[in-house]
C-alpha cells in the first residue's frame, strides 16, 4: 500500500470535515464572535490572559499533542495499520474534534472554568466532586506516563557511549526552556512585536537544536532526568502562563509544524510502501496476555483519535486565553484534526520500518520520519535528533500543562472558593504548591512501574474521561436546548469501550499480583459508574419539574 495515498485521503477528509462539520457545530451551538470571553472579563495576567488565536493554537496544539498521537498508534499497530488508520480518521472527525471543540465552548460559557464546573451547574455538586476526583487521578497517570517517557528519551547509557541522541535532545530541551522564558518577557512585558519576535524566536529555537546536537553536555542517567523533569514541572505549573506556558507552547508548535511539513514532503518524495500487514488479528498476544481489538485498540490509540485530557486542557488553560469565541473552532476542532495528521504520519512511519527497527516509541517514530526526510537531503542523524527533540518537547508541554490542571483540580477538591470560613489546614491544602507537590509525588510513585505498564490504564482512564466530558456536554446541551446527538453518540460508544477495558485491565493486574494498578483501575471504574448514575438521576429529576 502506498503511504502517500493514505496521507492524501486523511488530509482531504480532515479539511472537508473542518469546513463542513466544524461549521455545522459552530452554528448549532451558537458561537458568537461578539461575545466577551473570560480572558477579557476576568483578566488577571496569571491564568486569564487573552492572546492571538495563532499563539493559543500553538499552546493548545502543543499541550494536547504530547507523546500521545505517537506512542498510542505505535502500540496499537499490533492489530495492523488499517484498524488504527480508520479509528484515527473517524475518531478525530466525529469524536475527538467534537469533544475538544465542545469542551472549550462550554468552558467559555462558564467563565473559563473547568469541565468540573460544567458538571456542577448541570448535574450537581456531587457530580462535580466525582468528576474532579476522576480527572485528578487520570492526570496523575498522564504525568507519570509522560515523565517516564521524557526521562527515558533523554537518558544516556554509559554501556553505549557512542549513542548521544538522548543527550543531544536533553541539552537542546533545557536551552529551549530558557529561550521560552526570554520570549515571554520580551513579548508580554517589553511589548516586543509578535511577528518580529516569532522570527527571532524560531531562529533561536533551531540554534538551540544545533547547540544540543554539537555540544551534548547533559549525559545523565534516566534516574537523574526523572528528578530534573519532576522538579521542572513543579516549578512550571505554578508560574504565570505568560512567562513559560504560552511562549514555550507557541514556539514548540513550530517544531511540530516543521516536523509535519518535513514528514509529509518526505512521504511524497520517497513514496514508501507499508511493510506491515494491514490487519493481523482480532486477538493478539503481547507475550504476557491476549490483547483484543475491542476494546484495546480504542484505548491505546488515545490522543490520536479522542482524549479526555484534551477537555481538561481546553477548559483548564486554553479557554482562559481565547480572545474571541469564534477562535474556539480553529483551536478546538482544528487542533484535533492536525493531531490526527500526526497520528497518520506515525502509522506510516512505523508500518514502513516495522521489520527494521526496535526500541522506544520515540526511536521507532524517528527512524521512519528521518528516513522520509532523507528524501530531500536531510542527513539521517540530524533528522533523528530533530524528531526525538520534537517528540520530547511535546511530552514536556503536556507534562507541565497536565500538572497545572491537576493542581486546579486538587485545589477544587480541597474546597477552594466554596466557603470563606474554613479550617487553617484545609486552606493550606488549597495552596498551589501543595496541590502540585501532591500530584507530582503520586505520579512519581506510579513511575516505578514504567510507562509500558502505565499506558494501558492511562489510555482507559483518558478515554473514559472523554466519555465523562461528553456526558457533561450532553447534559448542558439538553438543558439549554442545543443539539445533543453529536456528543451523545460518541459518549455512549466511549463508555462501552472504556468500561469494558477497565474491567479487563483490573482482572489482568490483580491476576499478576499488581494490586496497586488493579486498585486504580477498580476505583476509576466505580467513580465512572457512580457519576453516570448521578447524571441520569439529575436529568430525570429535572424532566419531572
Amino acid at each position: 500500500m502506498n503511504a502517500a495515498l493514505l496521507l492524501i485521503i486523511g488530509i482531504v477528509l480532515f479539511l472537508v470535515a473542518y469546513a463542513t462539520y466544524g461549521r455545522f457545530l459552530a452554528k448549532k451551538w451558537g458561537i458568537d464572535a461578539r461575545r466577551s470571553t473570560p480572558a477579557h472579563t476576568l483578566r488577571d495576567d496569571v491564568d486569564y490572559c487573552p492572546a492571538d488565536a495563532k499563539v493559543i493554537l500553538g499552546h493548545h496544539f502543543s499541550s494536547i499533542a504530547g507523546a500521545g498521537p505517537i506512542t498510542g498508534p505505535i502500540q496499537a499497530i499490533i492489530f495492523g495499520w488499517l484498524p488504527v488508520y480508520l479509528w484515527v480518521v473517524i475518531g478525530s472527525i466525529f469524536f475527538g474534534g467534537v469533544h475538544d471543540f465542545g469542551s472549550i465552548f462550554a468552558s467559555l460559557r462558564h467563565d473559563g472554568k473547568s469541565i468540573g464546573e460544567v458538571v456542577r451547574q448541570n448535574i450537581g455538586q456531587t457530580g462535580k466532586l466525582l468528576f474532579n476526583l476522576f480527572s485528578w487521578l487520570a492526570l496523575v497517570l498522564v504525568v507519570a506516563a509522560f515523565a517516564d517517557i521524557c526521562a527515558g528519551t533523554f537518558a544516556y547509557d554509559p554501556a553505549n557511549p557512542d549513542n548521544l541522541t538522548g543527550a543531544m535532545a536533553g541539552t537542546a530541551s533545557v536551552l529551549f526552556i530558557a529561550l521560552a522564558v526570554l520570549f515571554g518577557i520580551f513579548v508580554y512585558r517589553k511589548n516586543a512585536n509578535i511577528a518580529v519576535s516569532t522570527v527571532i524566536g524560531v531562529a533561536a529555537l533551531f540554534v538551540c537544536i544545533w547547540v544540543g546536537y554539537t555540544f551534548p553536555v547533559l549525559t545523565l542517567s534516566k534516574t537523574a532526568w526523572i528528578v530534573i523533569v519532576l522538579v521542572y514541572i513543579v516549578i512550571a505549573s505554578v508560574m504565570p502562563v505568560w512567562i513559560l506556558l504560552q511562549p514555550r507552547d507557541y514556539l514548540c508548535s513550530f517544531l511540530l509544524y516543521a516536523l509535519l511539513i518535513g514528514a509529509v514532503a518526505g512521504i511524497f518524495i520517497k513514496h514508501p510502501n507499508l511493510e506491515l500487514d494491514a490487519f493481523t488479528s482480532f486477538a493478539v498476544s503481547d507475550g504476557t496476555s491476549i490483547q483484543y481489538l475491542f476494546p484495546i485498540l480504542f484505548i491505546t490509540v488515545a490522543c490520536g483519535a479522542i482524549s479526555g485530557f484534551h477537555s481538561l486542557v481546553g477548559s483548564g488553560t486554553t479557554s482562559k486565553q481565547i480572545n474571541k469565541e469564534s477562535d474556539a473552532k480553529l483551536i478546538g476542532y482544528g487542533a484535533m484534526l492536525i493531531e490526527g495528521v500526526v497520528a497518520i504520519v506515525t502509522i506510516i512511519a512505523v508500518a514502513y520500518t516495522a521489520v527494521q527497527v526496535d526500541g522506544t516509541p520515540a526511536v521507532r517514530f524517528a527512524a521512519g520520519v528521518a528516513t522520509f526526510m532523507s528524501g530531500f537531503g536531510l542527513p539521517m542523524k540530524v533528522g533523528t535528533v530533530f524528531i526525538i527533540l520534537s517528540f520530547s518537547a511535546f511530552a514536556l508541554t503536556s507534562l507541565d500543562t497536565a500538572t497545572r490542571i491537576a493542581r486546579y483540580m486538587f485545589q477544587e477538591l480541597m474546597g477552594k472558593g466554596e466557603k470563606e470560613d474554613q479550617p487553617q489546614f484545609q486552606r493550606f491544602l488549597q495552596k498551589p504548591i501543595v496541590g502540585t507537590v501532591v500530584t507530582v509525588g503520586c505520579a512519581a510513585l506510579l513511575m516505578l512501574y514504567g510507562y509500558e505498564k502505565i499506558w494501558p490504564i492511562f489510555g482507559a482512564s483518558n478515554q473514559l474521561l472523554a466519555g465523562l466530558a461528553l456526558l457533561a456536554l450532553t447534559a448542558w446541551f439538553a438543558r439549554t436546548g442545543r443539539i445533543k446527538l453529536p456528543t451523545a453518540i460518541p459518549m455512549v460508544i466511549m463508555f462501552a469501550v472504556t468500561l469494558t477495558a477497565l474491567v479487563m485491565l483490573a482482572r489482568n493486574f490483580f491476576g499478576a499480583g499488581n494490586f496497586l494498578m488493579g486498585g486504580v483501575a477498580s476505583v476509576l471504574f466505580i467513580l465512572a459508574i457512580v457519576l453516570i448514575l448521578t447524571t441520569i438521576k439529575s436529568l430525570k429529576k429535572e424532566a419531572r419539574l
